[in-house]
């Protein structure tokens, strides 16, 4: 008969409280700290243990100091998508120049020549290839923009950069495509009689000026194409519509001139920011554009668009940054 022997209870090391929290010393946790760790949040107990949130939208200021530090990748990422935009073609870059001498001469024959708007205007085909090259550049700005973000996915998801990077360099990009073009409108201006004046120092500032609103407004159509792609369906027609109102193929003090229309449509023709930067050009390249034929505080207009659309573009951008990509 064999014998049973009675095994003993392990001994308490006092590995558990009576409320379930681990201990190593055998001494229960403090209530305190126990109800004190079952009360936080986890955004408290992440900010406790200093940590934050993943592609946080930084400060303004810091993200203004962001964005100039990625500048050389600004430049090198514009500079690669112009080369690269051409590069299946077979004149290759020919086409910055040839698609919008192009496009001015078939607005020259539509225009010019079939309704007629060429009479009246001295330096006509000056005055029509400017306003084109110049009108050219803020429309493919505009139209780039749209799809900065929602085109570039891929790189947003993959990269941690200031995602305005995206738009002002698509903006850097039509400006160095608008620069090759400025070529071949000397030559042209040249061969139909135009001199060259101080004034033709004026293209700086206009073109700064230009630049930052055209980057203003793209980084308004980025975030809402970042959201909304299908915005980029719509645009062609709202540009076209901008266009035609704009003075491109016509000039807007003779139209106004022979029509009695209201002071707001006035206002609205001579002030669209558009058109500021087509006259100040034509001013600036083409001597028999006088000043008479210029809006009253031009540069003054021209500087308040270029603040208003490059200062609150980018601060409705950057409002949204955590955003983009995600979702």
């Amino acid at each position: 008969m064999s014998q049973v022997l009675d095994t003993p209870p392990p001994p308490d090391t006092g590995t558990t409280t009576t409320t379930g929290v681990p201990t190593t010393t055998g001494v229960p946790a403090p209530a305190e700290t126990t109800a004190k760790t079952t009360a936080e949040t986890p955004a408290q107990l992440a900010a406790r243990h200093g940590l934050t949130v993943s592609g946080a939208r930084p400060s303004l200021g810091a993200y203004v100091r962001q964005l100039w530090a990625r500048r050389h990748f600004i430049t090198a990422f514009a500079t690669a998508k112009l080369t690269a935009q051409y590069s299946q073609a077979k004149l290759g870059q020919i086409w910055q120049i040839a698609n919008p001498l192009l496009n001015a001469a078939v607005y020259y024959f539509i225009f010019g020549v079939l309704m007629g708007t060429k009479h009246g205007v001295p330096d006509y085909v000056p005055f029509l290839v400017t306003g084109v090259f110049v009108w050219t550049f803020t429309q493919s700005s505009i139209m780039a923009g749209t799809r900065a973000i929602s085109g570039s996915l891929g790189l947003v998801r993959a990269l941690h950069f200031p995602r305005a990077s995206l738009p002002v360099s698509y903006c850097l990009q039509q400006l160095q495509q608008l620069l090759f073009s400025m070529a071949a409108l000397a030559v042209i201006l040249l061969a139909f009689g135009v001199p060259v004046t101080l004034s033709w120092l004026l293209i700086v500032p206009a073109l700064a000026l230009q630049f930052v609103f055209n980057a203003g407004v793209a980084m308004v159509m980025a975030r809402i194409g970042a959201k909304t792609p299908d915005i980029s369906q719509l645009m062609p027609f709202v540009l076209r519509t901008w266009m035609y109102a704009s003075g491109v193929m016509f000039s807007i003090d003779r139209i106004l001139a022979n029509r009695d229309l209201p002071y707001a449509v006035h206002l609205f023709l001579e002030y669209n920011p558009a058109a500021l930067y087509i006259d100040l050009m034509r001013f600036a390249l083409i001597d028999s554009f006088e000043g008479g034929q210029l809006p009253h505080h031009v540069w003054a207009a021209a500087a308040g668009w270029a603040l208003l659309a490059g200062v609150g573009g980018f601060i409705y951008f950057w409002k949204a940054e955590e955003t983009y990509g995600r979702g």
